[in-house]
């Protein structure tokens, strides 16, 4: 074997003297590096994608909710919290209710409808509090209005500035006996999720504020449940059994499952593209490696005439094969995951956020998807490389030493 690696070495420096084929190993290098980069970026982009995604919509929300069917208000949010925690206090990290109503929202110049929902402190200092990027403090006197950054934009506000909201009250239409709830409330901060359905049509206010403006007194929309270390889509089931009809138990990935499957099929056609690149990769090698053996036919004559093996003759190309092979794994891996840094810290790819759910491309570098990937490279390369390597020993020595 070391008589291989010397001879494979000689090899491959003679090569850079011929300018044929050190053009052709420069591509088939390029060839394998590109192939590389396009999976991993690809891989890097889609696991971004589902965990910031993941992240972002469970903890703004929560793992599950519950509501009631249609919509409509349940009862008694400390009897039913109490229930669901001495029930299940081994599995469950919070239960916090919330009141969720359609409401106009209106600034000086500008009007939009927006989705209006109140939460309690606990739950406000546990999942949205970490998105503020601007806010004043909420006293207890004034009435308190958290708006989405794409929403504020939209309505010329910041913070500080009074907005005034209109809502049905009692889920019934205006009368004389029932007028609409109409308050004035003061924008304590902006927050920025990053998903455009969050920051653009949500406002928050606080859960016994939202009772009195909706006219629900000691009624609720829902609970948001945090769960401890179990499946969230057996205890799921297993909520709904033990609360029964008029309550609706879903996890956030049953109520987002647009996003989750369309996450899905961005993954499905990855095999295919890394099948058509291992074959663009194969081929290159392949050429590359046949055009050696035209070109290394009188060396491969003498070496036979001197007694090598078969075996070293296809040691010699398989060895010879690792130029191209781990050059192009080491600049494909590099660059992939230099190009996957730039994207992660500075954000150099926007995205239209109404439609790709996030305002930049979202990255994940998964260690393990280089190791997949390059190891399903090298096993197929090495594959490819024993083509020319068993042409090569089908060499009769005396033909080999006419060859010119």
């Amino acid at each position: 074997m070391r008589l291989s690696f010397f001879i494979s070495n000689r090899f491959t420096k003679s090569q850079k003297k011929s300018k044929l084929i050190s053009s052709v190993s420069t591509i088939t290098i390029s060839g394998i590096a590109l192939g590389l980069i396009v999976v991993l970026l690809a891989l890097s982009i889609l696991d971004g994608f589902e965990k910031v995604i993941s992240e972002k919509i469970s903890t703004f929300n929560s793992q599950i909710k519950v509501t009631g069917f249609g919509n409509r208000n349940l009862e008694n949010p400390d009897f039913v919290s109490l229930k669901i925690k001495n029930e299940f206090k081994d599995k469950i990290k919070f239960v916090d209710p919330f009141t969720f109503k359609l409401a106009i929202l209106k600034s000086k110049k500008f009007t939009d409808g927006v989705n209006l929902t109140g939460i309690t402190e606990t739950y406000f200092n546990r999942s949205l509090k970490k998105y503020l990027i601007n806010s004043i403090k909420h006293y207890d006197d004034e009435k308190g209005i958290y708006v989405g950054k794409i929403l504020s934009q939209k309505l010329k506000i910041k913070v500080g500035d009074k907005v005034t909201i209109f809502s049905l009250r009692n889920n019934q239409p205006p009368t004389l006996e029932n007028p609409p709830a109409i308050e004035q409330f003061i924008v304590c901060g902006i927050y920025e999720t990053g998903i455009a359905e969050y920051d653009d049509g949500n406002a928050f206010i606080e859960f016994s504020l939202s009772q009195k403006l909706f006219g629900m007194e000691n009624q609720f929309s829902g609970f948001n449940i945090e769960i401890k270390n179990t499946d969230p889509n057996v205890f799921t089931n297993i909520l709904q059994d033990y609360l029964g009809y008029p309550f609706y138990v879903r996890t956030i990935y049953q109520i987002h499952q647009n996003i989750f499957t369309w996450i899905e099929l961005q993954k499905k056609p990855i095999p295919i593209i890394l099948s058509l690149i291992i074959i663009v990769a194969l081929f290159n090698i392949v050429g590359t490696l046949l055009m050696i053996v035209l070109d290394k036919t009188n060396q491969i004559g003498i070496l036979r005439s001197i007694g090598l093996s078969k075996k070293n003759i296809i040691a010699i190309f398989l060895f010879n094969s690792n130029f191209f092979i781990y050059r192009g794994l080491i600049f494909g891996n590099l660059i992939a995951l230099i190009l996957s840094l730039l994207q992660k810290y500075f954000h150099i790819i926007s995205l239209p956020s109404k439609v790709y759910f996030v305002t930049s491309v979202p990255i994940h570098i998964n260690l393990l998807n280089y190791l997949f990937v390059s190891l399903i490279t090298i096993i197929v390369a090495y594959l490819s490389a024993l083509v020319p390597s068993f042409v090569a020993t089908k060499i009769k020595p005396i033909t080999a030493l006419k060859f010119d």
